[in-house]
């Protein structure tokens, strides 16, 4: 599927978001979220850093989101992430009643927007985003596998 060119723009911006990770030795997740045309709150993944493990990029770039707008509701913004969102993510994203999610590649071990479950398509909330994906899914899938494959040798 083709998109618009800002989809592939704000894209671009999750995964320098994600390439931030990496220099923190967390995994590669990008994420940001995007209120007219505009860029309103970035996150990646800061899991080990701050010892937290709902400090998901999609959790930091909805706070930051919130905080912009001041407001628990996101319904006029797009989140755009490398990687398919989790359980916590996906319920964040719904509780927030963000409008659309773009997503680079999916996520077999936790991904909830399509391969493990489908949270966002199951009918069962009072709020349904728009789901959108395999926008640079090659590289975002690639950062994954980088991270994990130098993960793997340096533990041998």
């Amino acid at each position: 599927m083709i998109f618009q060119e800002h989809v592939y723009k704000f894209m671009f911006a999750a995964l320098q978001e994600a390439e931030k990770a990496i220099d923190y030795d967390e995994v590669p997740v990008g994420a940001v979220v995007v209120h007219n045309n505009k860029i309103i709150g970035r996150g990646f993944n800061q899991t080990e850093r701050l010892k937290d493990s709902t400090a998901h990029a999609e959790m930091i770039a909805i706070t930051a989101a919130s905080n912009n707008l001041q407001n628990k509701f996101l319904d006029e913004c797009d989140l755009y992430v490398t990687v398919e969102p989790c359980v916590m993510c996906t319920g964040a994203v719904l509780l927030a009643r963000i409008r659309n999610i773009y997503f680079g590649t999916f996520e077999p071990k936790f991904g909830a927007c399509g391969s493990l479950f489908n949270i966002i398509e199951s009918g069962k909330y009072n709020h349904k985003p728009n789901l959108f994906s395999g926008i640079y899914a090659d590289e975002a899938k690639a950062l994954m596998e980088n991270y994990f494959f130098k993960k793997r040798a340096a533990n041998n």
